[in-house]
């Protein structure tokens, strides 16, 4: 069986960014390490840590007083922020810079006044956060059906802003169905939807219709692996999602002759490569790598975990 990795694939900068401030301030400061929600969405990457004594919690009233605090990738709201603050947690804030810089813009657009239009899933930690930067609130919409069924203030003064994992083909229609109902209405085109996601679902265009079946290579509950499972079964190839080696079932790759393997931005390398252990216990393998964009970026760390000049409560 042939194997073609994908390229790029797994880690981003923001995720290599998000997991090294826990894996330094673990150093620094010591266990435990308080995070809010999963500092990625992987299921790996949360036991890993885990192991080594971070605690993720669903809320600030589960950190006990003067725990070092960890804001995951996602973002948080200004209230969750504020409530950090008003308890004196020494905080980290390993938030995507991606992200912030969607935090920014709705703020930005809502002191100019315009009511601010959210793209983005449901529930999902980073809508979650950038809902919570608008005090006005934000309308929420998931799909174009949404937009049809929208009541705003005023037509002629709105904005959007983009959940920054979402499919690019998606929001694209979305944006579009905004611009046909409200011609007025302010945006960043699809500037938010980060590199790193435009990369990976970039390389599974490339690469689907070469592959008799995609493997992606992520958690259930990350947004960007599941968008890149659905680009592969829109063009037309079968794809499955999965967090390791052990979900791979046999008659998946029954007549499969070339097999495609991603890995979404908060999935690790090491993932990967079990795989590849694993299918060459099943077959003989021949693994190629797809020519794609090798990724430079680099996020900077926060000052927290460049010295120890956090306090940490005995």
């Amino acid at each position: 069986m042939k194997v073609i990795l994908a390229e790029p694939r797994g880690f981003c900068a923001g995720v290599d960014r998000a997991i090294e401030i826990v894996e330094r301030a673990l150093t620094l400061y010591g266990p435990p390490i308080y995070v809010r929600h999963e500092i990625v969405h992987n299921r790996y990457v949360v036991e890993n840590l885990r192991a080594k004594g971070v605690v993720f919690v669903d809320e600030l009233s589960q950190i006990p007083d003067g725990a070092i605090t960890v804001f995951s990738a996602h973002g948080v709201s200004e209230t969750v922020e504020n409530t950090a603050r008003l308890r004196a947690l020494p905080v980290i804030d390993a938030t995507c810079p991606l992200v912030t810089k969607v935090h920014n813009e709705a703020i930005r657009y809502e002191t100019e006044g315009r009511q601010i239009i959210l793209i983005g899933h449901d529930g999902h930690p980073e809508v979650e956060g950038t809902s919570g930067r608008v005090k006005r609130g934000v309308l929420l919409v998931e799909d174009v059906a949404d937009v049809a069924a929208l009541t705003v203030q005023d037509p002629d003064n709105l904005a959007y802003v983009t959940q920054t994992t979402l499919s690019v083909d998606e929001t694209s229609a979305i944006v579009a169905a905004l611009k046909n109902r409200f011609p007025n209405i302010k945006g960043p085109e699809l500037r938010d939807i980060c590199y790193a996601t435009q990369n990976r679902q970039n390389a599974v265009r490339k690469m689907a219709s070469e592959v008799d079946l995609l493997l992606v290579i992520g958690s259930a509950n990350s947004s960007n692996s599941n968008r890149l499972r659905d680009l592969s079964v829109e063009l037309g190839t079968p794809s499955h999602l999965i967090n390791t080696a052990e979900d791979i079932k046999p008659e998946w790759l029954e007549g499969v002759k070339t097999l495609g393997i991603t890995a979404g931005a908060s999935a690790p390398e090491v993932l990967v490569q079990n795989v590849l252990v694993h299918l060459n216990t099943l077959a003989k393998v021949e693994v190629e790598t797809l020519n794609g964009i090798t990724e430079n970026t680099k996020f900077k760390l926060p000052p927290e975990v460049l010295d120890k000049t956090l306090t940490k409560a005995s």
